[in-house]
Order: C-alpha cells, then structure tokens, then sequence
C-alpha cells in the first residue's frame, strides 16, 4: 500500500472514517471494472480519484486475467471467470472472426474475408476497424513500443520476393506500408503459433524447431531465441504467461496427463518441471455420463498465485481440474462449438488516445453487444 495521507485540510475525504489511501489502495484498487464505474457514479470525489492514470494503470495490474473463447462459429468472443464458473460474452461479430491477439486490455480480431481488422476494448466499449494489412500479411503478435507508446503489429509475408520475406511492423492505424525488419529461419511457424507477452517481449514455443523458444525484444524489435524445456514429454504444447514468468503445458498421446513446465531462472534460461497432472478421467466420464470414446478435447491453463488450473472442454462442458488432478467445478456452458484460446482478457480501463485519434477512420457498427 502506497503511504498513507490525510485528506487535504478542509477537503472531505473519500469515506468517512478512512484515510484516503486506504479506500484507493486497498479497495477501491480490487473491484471488477463494472464496480468501479458504479461507484463512480456515487461520489464526483471518487470519479476524480479513480480516473488518474496513475490508478488505472494500478487497477489493471490487480485485475484476473480471463481465458478467452469464441463460439457461435467464431462470431461471438466470451471471457472466462473461473471463480464464478460464468462465461461472459464481450463481443459478438456479423461474421465469423479470428482472435487475433489480446493485450493491455485489448482484443485485436480479423474477418475471416480479410477485410476488417477490429481493436476494442471491453471494459470501456471504446473500438474501431481499421483496414487490414494488404494481402499476403499475417499478423502473429500485438504489443505496446515502448518508446513512443504505440501499438504496433508484428507480420510476417512469405507471398513477396525474394529478399522481402519475413517479419514487418506496422502501428496501429499508420497509413504507411509495414516496415520490414529482418528473416529468421524460425520464423515461419509463428503463422499458426500463439505469443505470449513477458518483460516486455513476445514469445513463442517451437517444437518443431529444436524445442525452441523464439523471442521477439518489442522495444529494439528484433529476435532471438533461447531454451526450451528437454525433454518435453508430450505433444500439442502451449506456451503461457504465469506470474511474470513462462510456462509451457502439453499432454500425452493419451490425453490423460498434463505436464506443465515454468522457466524458473529467465536470464539464465533454466526450466522446472512443476507439474505432471493426471486428469480424473473416471471422474468426468461418470459426470458427463460418457466413456469409451475419443476424447477430443481442449486444454487451456489458468494460472495465479503460483499455481494453476486446468480447463477442459468436452461436449459443451467446461471442467475445471486443479494441481492434484481434481475435479473441482463443472458446467453446461451450452455452446457446443466452444474453442479455448491461449490468449488472456486481462480488463482494463485506461484510455488509449490512438482509440479516439482512429474512431471514424474506417466506419463500421461497434462489434460490443
């Protein structure tokens, strides 16, 4: 908690009875962005206090990042409260959309047609559509430059000459052509690899590729690679983010084990085995009434508070299986089509100005139910 003030002489304070930073820090700092807003309206001494930078900035580090979903044939995008077992809906599409990325708050998606590129913001409902990049791009990360506080994408373009192919940036809503920065020979996976954003740099896993982590330095934009886990013990991996650190999840040709490796020491690339979860197979046939079929199911891994949990999709069902291979909630979610993203919704309500700078650029209907 920051140090303690009194409210200025004669000023009222922000709750009868507590000092200032007590409500700010310590509580006001905890709701859920919807709360907030309510409370907002409550009080014009807390809209002031709560709309600093400063305090949103802090509000997004405390909030819990929500694994993302789309359904309805990727036309509506959901978010995932695993504490509530609540599936909440954040943006419904006219036609079916990729997740492209999510960052900062942010969900950037493309139309399948190719046509529109959508960045909104969930919490604040602020959007808007741009212009895809032309054809030919695809867009493998977003992330914040640092040095002049845009957002910029990173492309690559295998359709181009000989001598252009690879990796271009290209900020968000810049009328200019991508800017080309280099090739690398690992760079081609990233198409269909999800990144993941720690210490200011994107990651991705390659198992193809020595078992290999590809690292993109988002303020020098420019690529290296360091270790991955060996040996890795399982296929289909994911790379995720888990207390400011990565880790990476794959499961057995069987799909009834779940191991979970943590880069322990990021400098010094080492990495630790942490967990090997046995699924209550038993446990969910006899909850769903099934067995003795394939599985087919999806994986994703929520992580906090050192320790993580996995969540399953099967049949219309999410499952929720803690450390120790528990089961410990279940529910219908009713969307038969449901798709696990390793991207994270992480809600935020600070303003971004190159939202307001863009609006009306590119006109379209708000994407926000």
């Amino acid at each position: 908690m920051a140090e303690a003030a009194m409210p200025a002489e004669g000023a009222t304070p922000l709750l009868e009875g507590l000092l200032d930073d007590i409500v700010l820090w310590d509580i006001l700092v905890l709701l859920d962005p919807k709360s907030l807003i309510r409370c907002r309206a409550v009080r014009r001494a807390w809209r002031g206090a709560t709309s600093t930078r400063r305090f949103l900035l802090a509000h997004h580090a405390r909030q819990p990042a929500f694994p993302a979903f789309s359904s309805s044939g990727c036309r509506n995008f959901l978010a995932l409260d695993h504490r509530a077992a609540q599936l909440h809906t954040v943006a419904r599409h006219d036609e079916p959309f990729f997740l492209e990325a999510s960052c900062d708050g942010l969900l950037l998606s493309r139309s399948y047609s190719g046509r529109r590129l959508t960045v909104y913001n969930p919490a604040t409902r602020e959007h808007v559509s741009l212009r895809c990049p032309s054809w030919g791009f695809n867009i493998v990360g977003m992330y914040p430059h640092g040095l002049t506080g845009e957002y910029r994408l990173l492309l690559t373009n295998f359709m181009v000459p000989e001598g252009q192919t690879g990796c271009y940036v290209l900020p968000l809503g810049s009328d200019e052509p991508p800017r080309y920065i280099g090739w690398l020979d690992m760079v081609k996976p990233l198409c269909i690899e999800i990144s993941a954003l720690v210490r200011d740099s994107l990651h991705w896993f390659l198992l193809k590729h020595g078992k290999y982590v590809l690292v993109f330095d988002t303020t020098a934009e420019s690529f290296r690679h360091m270790r991955g886990p060996l040996p890795l013990g399982g296929v289909d991996a994911g790379l995720f983010e888990m207390d400011d650190t990565l880790g990476i999840h794959c499961h057995d040709d069987a799909m009834e084990i779940v191991t979970i490796w943590v880069l322990q020491d990021y400098q010094s690339e080492v990495w630790h085995l942490k967990y090997r979860i046995k699924l209550p197979v038993a446990d969910i046939w006899e909850k769903l009434q099934v067995g003795g079929e394939s599985w087919g199911l999806g994986v994703g891994v929520v992580s906090g508070d050192g320790d993580v949990l996995l969540l399953i999709h099967f049949r219309g069902w999410l499952l929720q299986v803690d450390s120790d291979g528990k089961l410990i909630k279940s529910f219908d979610c009713g969307h038969r089509d449901l798709c696990i993203y390793e991207y994270r919704l992480k809600q935020s309500l600070v303003k971004h100005t190159f939202l307001r700078a863009l609006k009306g650029s590119e006109g379209s209907a708000s994407p926000l139910i």
